[in-house]
């Protein structure tokens, strides 16, 4: 038993006595509205979901046919096994409260079995050898068709979709194949491999954990084959693009989606590109780029730059991003023609190492050359800089980050050694990122030294997407020695031959700021 002084008896009492009738009342209705909204959502919630409420079979002299009746037609996918003998279909967001399944053995279908996983209803059609199908929908009444026939039929076209076994052909990815209202991988736990070309491997892999259905894309290059290239969107910052644009105009075979970005475009991360730093960031994080010589380097990275000019040395706030306040930033090429300032600071246009032009803002950018951008209290420091005075600026990024053909600061690290090395914590990432399953984006090098992209869609029916660590476990399974998180969310985004292979969750490209592209050498 708990016991109050005297004075917590009396406040006590006090604060029920005050809470009088209508005060009750208000509780007891507030209480009220909360579980009638609740009951109402939960209608609509169930309501959304597609109910199968009958079957029928039919197995002529034509074909075998199964027809379902639903309440509000279902999205789903379609599969066949490698052999032919397995057809599947996927159904999401169904119920089946009250169906009752009819005995289904023809000439051609030898049984049809039925598997409830989260939302979605798995049918499977153990089907005789030599057989295809064709899948059909009708809206009034809602029906689905399912006709078997044989192979060699000429009336009804082959829609064999992605298999859960390896194959050496495929529908195109990223558009809903003939049969497939959903436009999603059809296969059903499975990883699907495809030759896109000599040295460049796709797997669409689609499976299940305890949280619902994982699609995820996967794709390997031969670096005896491909080249591996940072591009900016537009080509220059700030920029924003559809990674398929990033793509077509570098004249790549594939790319993905890679650092995070500001909403104008800016690039947040360490990055390199061409010799130059396009990006910089307060944190250190984690990063991935190629030496001159193919290295791969994965590690931590931090931005500690200094500019010395007149007597005078100052620290470098960032690297292509807007000017802040009592700050220098530097602007080259990589940004565009001019700096875009506003008049409230004082820039010098350096080239050849010396000061060639002082000026308030806007300024050109040299092709030769960068803008030092200044404001407030670092203004004042540098008042005393003149044309023509020699111009020194040091950037350190840490060790083992020299002779680089290219960074992107990312993170966090996924992959180190073959195993599962997720530093999210260390990084100070925020928690949109850290936390909860989302859609992901990683680059990685597998484990005989070959280019790693991968994409794993989330936040929808097909694919509710996976954690950090889940994310990073998965890279493992499909041969990563290491690998580094990018962008994930609207963003993650995987092209090939021009076409996207997964479903970005925006329900279209989102536009970024940069992309890692292959190249065909």
């Amino acid at each position: 038993m708990l016991s109050f002084p005297a004075s917590a008896h009396l406040r006590r009492a006090r604060k029920v006595f005050y809470m009088g009738r209508g005060t009750m009342m208000n509780r007891i209705l507030r209480r009220a509205a909360v579980f009638a909204a609740a009951a109402l959502f939960l209608g609509q919630s169930f309501a959304m979901a597609a109910g199968l409420t009958s079957m029928r079979f039919h197995s002529g002299s034509e074909h075998d046919r199964v027809v379902y009746e639903f309440t509000d037609l279902p999205a789903y996918t379609t599969a066949v096994s490698a052999d032919g003998r397995t057809l599947t279909l996927d159904l999401a967001d169904t119920s089946y409260k009250g169906f009752a399944a009819v005995p289904a053995k023809g000439s051609r279908i030898e049984s049809i079995a039925y598997n409830k996983k989260g939302k979605h209803l798995i049918v499977t059609m153990k089907l005789k050898a030599g057989l295809t199908y064709q899948v059909r929908t009708l809206k009034n009444p809602t029906r689905l068709f399912v006709d078997v026939v044989p192979d060699t039929a000429v009336s009804m076209p082959s829609h064999k979709t992605v298999s859960s076994k390896t194959t050496t052909s495929k529908p195109s990815l990223g558009k809903p194949a003939s049969g497939n209202a959903s436009g999603m991988p059809g296969a059903i736990d499975g990883d699907y491999v495809q030759e896109i070309a000599p040295g460049l491997t796709e797997h669409t892999y689609v499976y299940w954990d305890d949280y619902g259905k994982i699609s995820a894309w996967l794709l390997e290059a031969d670096p005896a084959r491909y080249r591996l290239v940072p591009a900016l969107a537009k080509g220059r910052i700030p920029g924003r693009e559809a990674v398929s644009g990033i793509v077509a105009r570098a004249g790549g075979v594939a790319g993905i989606n890679a650092s995070y970005f500001a909403p104008a475009g800016d690039i947040l991360g360490v990055t390199q590109m061409n010799g130059q730093t396009v990006g910089t960031t307060y944190y250190t994080r984690s990063a991935f780029g190629l030496r001159k010589d193919g290295t791969p380097v994965f590690d931590k990275i931090s931005y500690d730059g200094t500019v010395t000019m007149g007597g005078v040395s100052v620290s470098v706030a960032g690297v292509d991003c807007e000017r802040g306040a009592d700050s220098l930033v530097i602007y080259n090429r990589a940004y565009g023609a001019s700096t875009g300032t506003n008049e409230y600071g004082r820039e010098y246009v350096v080239r050849g190492g010396r000061v060639t032009d002082i000026r308030q803002n806007d300024s050109p950018i040299p092709a030769d050359g960068v803008v030092l951008s200044v404001h407030g209290t670092v203004a004042d420091e540098l008042a005393g800089v003149q044309v023509g005075d020699p111009v020194s600026i040091e950037e350190n990024l840490g060790g083992g980050w020299q002779g680089m053909d290219f960074i992107i600061g990312c993170g966090p690290r996924l992959v180190a050694n073959g195993r599962v090395n997720v530093t999210v914590d260390e990084e100070d990432f925020p928690a949109d990122i850290r936390i909860g399953r989302a859609p992901r984006s990683a680059v990685g090098i597998t484990k005989d030294g070959r280019y790693l992209l991968a994409v794993v869609d989330g936040r929808q029916s097909h694919s509710v997407g996976l954690t950090l660590t889940d994310w990073a476990r998965l890279l493992v399974k499909f041969g990563a020695q290491d690998a580094l998180n990018l962008d994930g969310g609207g963003s993650s985004d995987l092209v090939v031959n021009g076409e996207v292979q997964n479903s970005p969750s925006d329900g279209q490209e989102r536009l970024v700021g940069d992309a890692l592209v292959l190249v065909a050498k």
